[in-house]
């Protein structure tokens, strides 16, 4: 199969995500909800999802500053 990254793929145990990275070795995806998980390429069993990734909100915690204890 000719996935590439970029493309949102389904996964039968963690889902849809986006494949961040692929190579003869390893497929990094970031799942929607199980966060990113690295695979064997030549394992890994996924299947095309048509349609784009949906957006994401960011998360506020970047930016915290942390409030001094006394």
């Amino acid at each position: 199969m000719n996935l590439k990254p970029g493309q949102y793929v389904r996964h039968v145990k963690y889902g849809c995500g986006t494949i961040v990275t692929r190579d003869d070795d390893r497929t990094t995806v970031d799942f929607d909800t199980a966060g990113m998980k690295i695979f064997v390429t030549s394992l890994a069993a996924f299947e095309p999802v048509a349609g784009d990734a949906p957006k994401r909100k960011r998360t506020a915690g970047r930016n915290r500053t942390k409030t001094p204890t006394a």
